[in-house]
């Protein structure tokens, strides 16, 4: 989430600032999420601008208005379907939260994980919702087509909720929703291509999509540099935990 150097933030700040003025007119539940998200990297290096604090409350709560006009006790949703880049939406409360500390958007944000995680978690694999005819609520799921953005989505979201709880066990689900790029998917095929290293767009009902798009190599890279982050945080994590004489013997381990 930080920018490698002063001149990347800078310039960051000034397209941030620049859209700041459309941020509450936005109708679609995924540009406030992102939106939420952006806001809430902002606000961990500017925590005093409460102008901006409070536009972050405000489209939080909008989320949790669409929750609580569309939840039932079998639907625990935002919409009355699931379609695409789902993750999306727990995530920006995830992010939220942190901010904000609102038990509301807490609950909220971890009541959608489970509920997407019951329906995109399948036989020790993600199983993302087809984007055919999406999962309407009551109805049956499409299968196909599946695609990267909604894996990353899913990386993200259970990295989030690992950095807020350290439950290890988000911590397995987020590298089982990295696995979806490298085979362990419904076609138990890869979409990474190990020669290009590029990222496949997806499957179809034929099989692997084999066009190349940059929003798939992008959501693939984001997705393995996440995997990396969460696994070194909690390495750690686990170090700092240890006795004196564990943490002595690993500074004095050299890289081969």
């Amino acid at each position: 989430g930080n920018a490698p150097n002063d001149a990347y933030y800078q310039t960051g700040k000034l397209v941030f600032f620049d859209a700041a003025p459309n941020f509450e007119k936005l109708s679609s539940i995924r540009g406030i999420a992102n939106t939420i998200i952006g806001i809430c990297y902002y606000l961990k290096t500017n925590p005093n601008d409460d102008d901006m604090k409070q536009s972050l409350q405000r489209l939080s709560n909008t989320l949790i208005n669409h929750y609580d006009q569309n939840q039932s006790d079998e639907w625990e949703w935002f919409e009355t379907l699931l379609a695409y880049d789902n993750a999306i939406l727990p995530l920006a409360l995830l992010h939220a939260v942190q901010i904000l500390e609102d038990e509301k958007i807490r609950k909220v944000a971890f009541t959608t994980m489970k509920f997407l995680t019951e329906h995109t978690m399948q036989d020790g694999h993600l199983s993302i919702i087809g984007n055919k005819d999406w999962y309407i609520k009551n109805q049956v799921r499409s299968m196909f087509a599946q695609q990267p953005l909604d894996a990353q989505a899913m990386v993200l979201m259970y990295h989030q909720a690992f950095l807020i709880t350290g439950n290890p066990s988000y911590l397995k689900k987020l590298f089982t929703s990295f696995t979806w790029f490298l085979g362990e998917n419904d076609m138990r095929m890869s979409l990474y291509d190990f020669e290009t290293k590029g990222c496949c767009d997806g499957f179809e009902d034929y099989g692997v999509n084999r066009n190349q798009g940059a929003e798939s190599s992008l959501a693939y890279l984001i997705s393995h540099l996440t995997v990396l982050q969460a696994y070194e945080a909690s390495f750690q994590s686990n170090v700092s935990k240890s006795s004196p004489s564990v943490k002595q013997n690993l500074s004095g381990l050299q890289p081969v």
